[in-house]
């Protein structure tokens, strides 16, 4: 979806590894030297691991992309929890080895006759076995037996051993395992991408992509995934991909901190809001999801939150005391019915004005203690009160406005997607 909106020719963070998309990060560098010395060896095993979402997988796509397959033939098998003659079987249908109605006996003399006919066409075997931690040590070990076959004192079969961190400590403590550890040429353990890398990663997938610099990212995106994710580029995928659907969703044209903090949130389950799509999204302007709490402060025009806001408000605004006037002498009552009297002033009767009855006077009276009164701040606050209901109202709108527009990309996508079909199972017909 969020493709289309930003004129991408493909999704440039999806899970399933493309050797399209690799980067040659520090640690990967590293790895393609290994593997490039293992290869230079032809024998024994080259073991590369590295935590979950370490590009494992995207190292081998990319190396299977660029072998030169009429001087090395390659399989690559993804295994699970297989026995010894599981392994030997799986490994030799990956060479395209025929291996029905075969007992184990005639499946390893149907191997090596393989490996004998390419070894004399001038081609070397090479088989990666991926999440090898899944292996169990017999398994092992019947991977080492297929690396003992020789012709003329060359080895015919090489193997690549790729896992998780904990096949590494199986290989490393395992007693079981000594004679598959002696033939380990080379060993290199996948690190996360450093702080460094995320900017060139992110902008090299894009580039990759048809990226012309829609969207727009801030330097301290970079900075907040690298964090969030510390390097690892499973991660850093499914996070920029939410992202970048968010930003298609709002019609984003800038990706900034904000919005990866309220991916964020909602990833976490909390509670997010719609940005309006008329706001620009300025770096320095305050987008009208962040409440700027010093607002109030600054004297803008600013709707505070209740009851949170409002009582930070009240904290920073001077709080007004009660005080006894200057020209209050010390003798007025202390009760607030003292009648306060200027000591150069003559004391005079009091008297009621001449223009005004007692009567009347006693209605005003009574007419302003039945009347409460309104001051400024009260005011205010209604004011304030009145401009937050009509902002929700406003956002309200947006919010449904947003909700009809994912809902008009998600039919589209779908009608595409059925499109596209049809049309390639009628070009099929038509072949």
């Amino acid at each position: 979806m969020y493709e289309t909106f930003y004129g991408l020719n493909g999704r440039p963070f999806q899970l399933t590894p493309d050797p399209r998309f690799y980067f040659e990060s520090l640690t990967h560098r590293k790895a393609l030297s290994y593997l490039g010395y293992g290869l230079a060896q032809g024998e024994g095993f080259i073991v590369i691991t590295g935590d979950v979402g370490a590009g494992k997988t995207t190292l081998v796509s990319h190396l299977m992309a660029t072998i030169d397959k009429a001087r090395l033939t390659a399989a690559n098998i993804v295994t699970t929890k297989l026995d010894s003659q599981d392994i030997v079987r799986v490994a030799a249908n990956h060479f395209d080895i025929d291996t029905d109605h075969m007992d184990k006996a005639q499946l390893l003399s149907a191997f090596e006759e393989f490996l004998h006919a390419d070894a004399r066409a001038g081609r070397r075997c090479l088989l990666i076995v991926d999440e090898s931690q899944n292996l169990p040590v017999d398994a092992l070990e019947e991977l080492r037996m297929l690396s003992n076959f020789q012709l003329g004192g060359q080895a015919l079969l090489q193997i690549f051993l790729l896992g998780q961190p904990e096949f590494r400590d199986m290989l490393e403590n395992s007693n079981q395992l000594e004679q598959l550890r002696q033939r380990v040429i080379a060993h290199h353990h996948l690190e996360p991408m450093n702080a460094e890398e995320i900017e060139p990663y992110i902008t090299h997938r894009l580039s990759k992509s048809g990226w012309s610099g829609r969207p727009k990212i801030t330097s301290n995106v970079f900075r907040l995934l690298f964090a969030e994710t510390d390097g690892v580029p499973r991660k850093i995928n499914t996070l920029m991909s939410r992202i970048l659907l968010m930003g298609a969703v709002e019609h984003a044209e800038l990706i900034d901190h904000v919005m990866v903090e309220r991916v964020l949130a909602d990833l976490n389950g909390e509670e997010v809001e719609i940005a309006e799509p008329s706001e620009s999204f300025d770096e320095n302007k305050s987008p009208l999801w962040e409440k700027p709490k010093k607002a109030a402060a600054a004297g803008q025009d600013h709707i505070p939150d209740m009851p949170g806001e409002m009582a930070e408000l009240d904290q920073e605004r001077p709080h007004q005391t009660l005080s006894r006037p200057d020209h209050v002498p010390a003798s007025a009552s202390e009760d607030g019915i003292g009648i306060p009297t200027d000591p150069s002033a003559k004391e005079e009767p009091l008297s009621a004005p001449a223009t005004t009855s007692v009567p009347e006077a006693v209605k005003a009276v009574e007419h302003e203690r039945s009347t409460p009164a309104i001051d400024d701040e009260t005011v205010q606050i209604v004011d304030m009160f009145a401009k937050r209901l009509s902002l929700v109202e406003k956002r309200m709108d947006g919010q449904e406005e947003n909700l009809h527009r994912v809902l008009t990309m998600l039919v589209e996508w779908v009608e595409n997607d059925v499109r596209s079909k049809e049309s390639y199972v009628n070009a099929g017909r038509a072949a």
